[in-house]
């Protein structure tokens, strides 16, 4: 007879800066000591945040919960560029900031707001034939790569930080490369600009607060652990789980 998992549900990690969300699922997998984990969406290493770790049976749910809707805070940066749209890339344009004041900041945000295109950065783990962009932009090569539509429901202003930074509040649909947006926020002001912070904050109905630091969940013992993981019931559509 196969052996059981010895715990199954849904993790809110709060991931570190420096680390890919397979990083933090080799981590848990270590600290439960079990094959069976997975995540429920991507964050960049520069990024960090919520993430939702699913263990045990609940990996045979991600499909219902990848296509949440997520919010994020940041900060963007306006006068560079760079090849990965945000600060861990090489700057590759430098222009001077016009004088912004912090309404004219405040409708070049809600410009970007509803359905638009957006194309997947070279930088990025999205695929081209079985072989993810970053791979192929650390070569040097660029390649054709399909827009898709996305959905932002709010671009907001947090702080100004005259002449060229910028705090920001963003709730949109999954998919959505916010360094992207932060590169064509620097076109559309006609300066450049990338990304220099983001932290993921919400997924729909998971909430950062109720996540805990990944350091943190690896101190904790079996019971601790077993308090914190969510039920499947708990999480998706109860009707997935019949």
């Amino acid at each position: 007879m196969p052996q059981s998992d010895p715990f199954e549900g849904i993790l809110l990690i709060d991931k570190p800066k420096g680390i890919t969300s397979h990083d933090i699922v080799d981590r848990v997998r270590h600290k439960l000591h079990m094959k069976r984990v997975g995540h429920a969406g991507t964050l960049d290493p520069m990024a960090t945040g919520l993430v939702i770790i699913l263990v045990g049976k609940a990996t045979k749910v991600s499909q219902y919960l990848m296509g949440l809707d997520k919010t994020y805070e940041g900060t963007i940066k306006l006068g560079q560029s760079t090849n990965t749209h945000d600060a861990e890339g090489v700057v590759t344009q430098e222009r001077p900031v016009p004088p912004l004041t912090e309404d004219e900041v405040k409708a070049f945000l809600k410009g970007f707001e509803g359905d638009q295109y957006q194309t997947p950065p070279m930088f990025s783990a999205k695929k081209k034939e079985g072989v993810p962009l970053y791979k192929l932009a650390r070569k040097g090569k660029e390649v054709e790569r399909e827009a898709r539509v996305i959905h932002v429901s709010s671009f907001k202003l947090d702080a100004w930080r005259a002449p060229d930074q910028l705090d920001f509040t963003i709730d949109c649909t999954k998919g959505t490369y916010v360094r992207t947006l932060a590169n064509d926020l620097g076109e559309k002001i006609g300066c450049g600009a990338h990304l220099t912070a983001l932290n993921r904050t919400d997924i729909e109905k998971f909430r950062i607060e109720d996540s805990v630091p990944l350091a943190e969940f690896e101190n904790l013992d079996t019971a601790e652990i077993n308090r914190i993981l969510i039920p499947q019931y708990r999480a998706i559509p109860s009707g997935v789980l019949k």
